[in-house]
């Protein structure tokens, strides 16, 4: 876990930066980390980093928007926890500054909540875990508190019933054979597992786990260009709860909900004592994201799937590279 670094700037631009330099920690799609942060005075501005963008994964921008979504949400539990109230405007100026998504502004101190302190501590410890979850079911307690942290953000969480995991493994595979069969996705995809050393970025054969046959596929991450670094483990996901995020819309500002309302189930998870990990290939082309349409009865417009479960293996996961904070936050004023 690094440090955060002591760049210029007043009193009130280093809580903000502060509160960025937590939103490092977010999960992104292939760990590109596709996000810039400003620090003034009272205010703290998210923008897209377009060069970061996944062309050939994420054709649509909604990956990118659903990482800084959830970089958002990072730098908002810090606040609040911090006892920071705050005010935010989600795209602000879409017509002039289209790659300014958000706006944080510093409004008043408050009293730090237990719910944000603990969302905050949870976000060092939180790690992608695509290892198999345990046969022990989630309490369904569990995942009612998840739900309702997901809805608190303008987003609905489906919990996949028995009957429709055929399904839900039917879109996986689909996704991944589609995209494998693509020459592009594979070079797109060995650009970022195989990034240079001090990159800060990417997913590292560390982290990828072996594959073996899974109630719903995982991602190929080495695509046999180099050896995983985690084997899958005595569990068997039988135990597993997979969700679909979604909504009404699909569109920006709604995939930048989506991804504040990813941060708080990733982040309730982890503090719940639960594993979790982002499935994001069923939405990465149309026809498996539209298996996932089928899955919430035409009722909503599905994001990204994710698997929830109880973690069977104690070793502790490697921690994925996070860029410099030099590089991503700039201070002003």
């Amino acid at each position: 876990m690094f440090e955060p670094v002591d760049l210029p700037g007043s009193a009130t631009a280093q809580v903000l930066a502060t509160a960025a330099w937590h939103a490092l920690r977010a999960p992104s799609a292939l760990n590109t980390q596709p996000w810039r942060w400003r620090a003034a005075a009272r205010t703290l501005e998210l923008r897209a980093d377009p060069g970061r963008r996944l062309g050939t994964t994420d054709r649509d921008g909604r990956l990118l928007h659903l990482a800084c979504g959830a970089a958002l949400h990072h730098a908002y539990v810090a606040l609040l926890a911090d006892g920071w109230q705050v005010r935010i405007a989600l795209r602000p100026d879409p017509a002039s500054d289209p790659e300014l998504l958000a706006r944080i502004t510093l409004i008043g101190r408050g009293m730090p909540g237990a719910t944000a302190t603990a969302l905050r501590d949870a976000i060092g410890r939180r790690r992608t875990d695509r290892r198999a979850f345990a046969d022990t079911p989630v309490p369904a307690v569990l995942l009612d508190r998840l739900r309702r942290a997901v809805e608190l953000h303008g987003t609905y969480l489906h919990l996949v019933r028995p009957d429709q995991l055929p399904m839900l493994a039917i879109a996986t595979a689909s996704a991944a054979a589609d995209e494998l069969a693509d020459p592009d996705y594979r070079a797109e995809l060995i650009r970022w597992t195989t990034r240079p050393a001090g990159s800060g970025d990417g997913v590292p054969a560390a982290s990828a786990v072996r594959q073996a046959p899974r109630r719903v596929p995982v991602r190929d991450h080495t695509i046999g260009h180099h050896p995983a670094g985690l084997e899958v483990g005595a569990g068997t996901d039988r135990g597993a709860s997979y969700g679909i995020l979604f909504g009404s819309t699909d569109e920006p500002e709604a995939w930048l909900r989506a991804g504040e309302a990813l941060s708080a189930l990733l982040l309730t998870a982890t503090d719940a004592g639960l594993a979790a990990a982002v499935l994001s290939d069923p939405v990465e082309r149309e026809w498996p994201r539209h298996l996932l349409g089928e899955l919430l009865s035409a009722v909503g417009t599905p994001y990204l799937a994710v698997r929830i479960g109880l973690p069977v293996e104690a070793a502790p996961l490697p921690a994925t590279p996070r860029r410099d904070p030099a590089d991503v936050i700039e201070i002003s004023g």
